[in-house]
């Protein structure tokens, strides 16, 4: 019987394991295989199906915002009200359908980034060789492995020759790990379990063999797969924030039509009447056109995200980078480029640095030649190797263990080519890495000379060494307590050290049983580079108050360097563990996650830890990662970001945002554009609710002051989805203000709208409320006609639109520093909503409908008049909420 994970498997010997399993390593039968494949099922890690299309649909309208109209829609019907029920009833429509589009469409790019386990795997059965597909690959199945090859399930080794295994996707490291066929004790962590190899993983070099023990969703890459689907995602601060606006309407809403229907009943007005009056004015304090203009302002990021390579899954995932605190970064393939460079030679007593991302530069000047041991380590890192390198059209090309690779790109660097190398030096004998002996051989035949080169970590090889290579020909007495000092130091820099080392031989001579009266020739140090312009996109974090921390697998020595380099304050003495970790009470971990930027070794537990504990500490945290072992955190995080193109399928379905470059820069944009999106919400918002009170204002002092209702339900569902609903949706196209990636986060309790804004609301449903209010009682005054002063009023409204879409363009600066053509769809919209407004009270057909009739010049200037009180009350407002910020370039907000 097959546990459910391979955790046990590890800590078992091997014959306990054969008799568990019921098999040796000739393999199974086939008769036994085909009946093992009925009984576990297919080897494949289940993949998430996509959401339903009525489930995405019925997403849409879980806007508590939505359900607010949803009940306007039922009210307006129920009192026969049809023009207006099928105004609201075509809103929601478009809502969803915009939603549902960009949702599916979405996905779909999603999938298309999805690749699946290893399609075939070489198994022996009955002794034989056979390819298979890797998804009839069952417990107990013998699978043969070797460099290249892409390991099908979850394998304990029974035999393993110099065999190192690229876990990065399933453990963060970034460095191949090293494997053995021996029995470990005690509980240990998946990076440490060195004589299993997992699902998922790749072979850098060497070969193994061993028992098949979990499959599919068993193996440890299935466990995590199956943890994160089960896994409930937490609400974003968007969402949360749209819950608390819309419990802020509702209750405006039960306000102002409760006060209505009383103050109107009590005045002497008839009970239904005044229901309709107040079912009227929920309509105008509903903002009907907010769910349409928060979908379009979403897409519009989603289409800016996409174009600098972020793919939203989900749209209310836009806004969530935007409010991000902490960004909880995996290193290699995310801040690094997952390919190891030589960094650092010494050779000759001197040191040669090399570029962080094309390999070791050729510096002007220096002759090889004239650097003979300069020369010879480059040669010996090139011979001493089992990868391959060769130049294409488009780069290097290469296969092997990365670190071997790097050697060889960097002989390149210098000109020396591998390929022509192993040619002159033609090869006689090989040793290869083993991770017992530390080192790799060879022997090669050069102008009848046989030379023997040796490459390994730097103790071992210079215990091997009697001399020093210093110039030419020259050598000297080996200090080996120096040159190993010089090995601590490349090391203290986070690069992975390997010496270099030769002697001449007679020609006859074989291996010995180990080198030794080598001369010593050099070290050569690689890293992982970091990406190209990284350290820029991390400083612009720290402007905009963001907080980068890094949450690796990898080494602390490494990840520290790494850190360092690319501008995450990281001191050695603060680099945690996952050790350390393990050993923190509740409030020491909590401090320390205030103080540290750097965590290594982590294991996926405790990444997902540490999410959490931010996240409880107030934090909005965005969390990136291309393995299995980030999806736990990634699906706990704020938003999660998974890599496109090196990241696995169980990360990708995961997060709530792909990138298709794998780059951390696409990051930094992707907040710019959480930003622009976030402020663009912030501005539609406050344009409609602010007119919207407008109108609440309007109708309430009306029926306070026992007037005639200035507006009539068909007119205020005008005002908010024909000419306002044309401005709102051209606000979500506002460009992003200056200095957008120099402010601090907001805070995760602040709402929608600011104190400022909610402040401004006031003031525009007072000033905008009492002007139409003194138009309508001049007109019904001046004509008698009611629906006259109801035009004139309407009208009024419209022009307090006009203004108020320019003040709403940005919260700080004054709309005389804005200029109208920064945003055209904006200017179209606005001057398309007076030319439709002008229109409607000149056709018969919505002169019907909205009750209206033309008015004359002069009533159009008194409207005119009394509406751009709006911007001069509103101007003054910045000045002394803002000070000169709003007027002059030199104040915080500017650019």
């Amino acid at each position: 019987m097959q546990p459910p994970t391979s955790i046990e498997w590890y800590a078992r010997d091997l014959a306990s394991i054969a008799g568990e399993l019921d098999t040796d390593e000739a393999g199974l039968s086939e008769d036994e295989a085909a009946r093992r494949l009925e009984a576990h099922g297919p080897n494949r890690i289940e993949e998430a199906p996509p959401p339903p299309a009525l489930t995405v649909l019925l997403r849409q309208f879980a806007s508590p915002v939505i359900f607010i109209l949803g009940i306007a829609c039922a009210v307006t019907l129920a009192l026969g009200e049809y023009i207006d029920a099928g105004v609201i009833a075509a809103v929601l429509a478009l809502n969803a359908s915009i939603g549902f589009l960009q949702e599916r469409q979405a996905e779909r790019s999603v999938r298309a980034l999805m690749v699946l386990l290893s399609p075939h795997a070489r198994v022996l059965r009955g002794g034989r060789e056979w390819e298979v597909d890797s998804a009839t690959v069952v417990p107990g199945d013998v699978v043969l492995l070797e460099s290249g090859v892409k390991v099908p399930a979850d394998v304990r080794l029974f035999s393993a020759v110099g065999l190192s295994v690229d876990e990065s996707l399933l453990t963060g490291e970034s460095e191949p790990v090293a494997k053995h066929a021996g029995d470990i004790e005690g509980q240990i962590v998946v990076a440490d379990r060195a004589n299993i190899a997992h699902a998922g993983s790749i072979v850098t070099r060497g070969r193994g063999r061993g028992w098949v023990v979990s499959t599919g969703m068993a193996t440890e890459l299935g466990r995590i797969a199956d943890e994160v689907r089960r896994s409930a995602a937490p609400r974003t601060p968007l969402q949360v924030r749209l819950n608390r606006l819309a419990r802020t309407i509702a209750l405006a809403v039960a306000v102002a039509a409760a006060t209505s229907f009383v103050l109107g009943v009590a005045l002497g007005e008839s009970a239904s009447e005044m229901f309709v009056v107040a079912v009227a004015l929920s309509v105008a304090v509903v903002p009907e056109g907010l769910p349409i203009a928060f979908t379009i302002t979403f897409a519009r990021g989603v289409r800016q995200m996409a174009s600098r390579n972020a793919i939203v899954r989900r749209l209310a995932a836009v806004e969530t980078l935007g409010s991000t605190t902490v960004i909880g970064s995996d290193k290699t393939g995310t801040l690094t480029e997952n390919r190891m460079t030589v960094r650092s030679i010494y050779a000759g007593g001197q040191y040669f640095e090399g570029d962080r991302h094309a390999g070791l530069d050729h510096p002007g000047g220096i002759d090889l030649a004239e650097h003979r041991p300069l020369y010879l380590t480059l040669l010996a890192g090139a011979l001493a190797n089992e990868a391959d390198a060769f130049r294409t059209e488009s780069g290097i090309e290469s296969q092997g263990d990365p670190t071997e690779v790097a050697l060889l790109a960097s002989a390149m660097a210098w000109s020396i080519e591998p390929s022509e190398a192993r040619e002159r030096y033609a090869p006689v004998d090989e040793r290869p890495f083993e991770p017992e002996q530390r080192y790799s051989a060879t022997l090669r035949l050069h102008d009848e000379t046989l030379l023997q080169f040796v490459k390994g970590a730097p103790e071992r090889v210079v215990g091997m060494c009697d001399l020093v290579a210093v110039d030419g020909h020259v050598a000297e007495p080996i200090d080996r307590g120096a040159l190993v000092a010089v090995a601590d130091e490349m090391a203290g820099q986070g690069l992975r050290v390997l010496g270099m080392a030769y002697r001449e031989l007679p020609a006859r001579a074989e291996f010995d049983e180990e080198p030794a009266g080598l001369t010593f020739l050099g070290f050569q140090g690689s890293l992982d580079p970091p990406r190209e312009a990284v350290a820029d996109a991390i400083a612009a974090c720290h402007a905009a108050g963001i907080r980068v921390v890094m949450i690796t697998g990898d080494h602390a020595v490494t990840a520290g360097a790494i850190a360092r380099e690319i501008g995450i304050p990281a001191r050695r003495e603060t680099v945690l563990t996952g050790a350390a970790l393990a050993e923190m009470s509740a409030d020491e971990l909590l401090h320390n996650l205030r103080s540290a930027n750097v965590f290594a070794r982590v294991a996926p537990e405790q990444k997902l830890l540490i999410v959490e504990r931010l996240r409880a500490a107030g934090e909005v945290v965005a969390v990136t990662g291309d393995g299995v072992n980030d999806a736990p955190a990634l699906r706990a995080a704020d938003i999660g970001v998974a890599m496109g193109r090196g990241g696995t399928d169980v990360a990708r379905e995961a997060a709530d945002m792909v990138l298709a470059d794998d780059n951390f820069t696409s990051i930094e944009a992707a907040v710019e554009e959480g930003r622009i999106t976030f402020d663009n919400i912030r501005k539609v918002t406050f344009f409609l609710v602010s007119t919207g009170a407008a109108t609440a204002v309007t109708i309430t002092a009306a029926i306070a002051l026992g007037w005639p209702v200035p507006l009539v339900a068909a007119q205020l569902l005008w005002l908010n989805l024909v000419t306002n609903g044309l401005q709102d949706i051209a606000l979500a196209f506002e460009p992003g203000e200056p200095g957008l990636m120099r402010r601090r986060p907001r805070p995760r309790a602040e709402g929608i709208l600011s104190r400022v804004l909610w402040e401004r609301v006031g003031i525009t449903g007072v000033v905008a409320g009492v002007g139409a209010l003194v138009l309508f009682r001049y007109e019904l005054d001046a004509s008698g006609s009611l629906e006259r002063a109801q035009t004139a009023a309407l009208t009024t409204m419209v022009l307090f639109q006009m203004f108020q879409v320019g003040n709403a363009r940005s919260e700080t600066l004054s709309v005389l520093r804005k200029s109208p053509f920064s945003n055209p769809f904006l200017f179209a919209a606005t001057a398309a909503a007076l030319g439709v407004h002008v229109l409607s009270l000149h056709v018969p057909p919505t002169q019907y409908v909205l009750r209206v009739e033309p008015l004359g010049l002069d009533a159009w200037v008194r409207a005119g008049l009394v509406a751009s009180t709006l911007i001069v009350v509103m101007e003054a407002h910045k000045l002394l909420r803002g000070g000169r910020a709003a007027y002059w370039p030199s104040g915080r907000h500017a650019s």
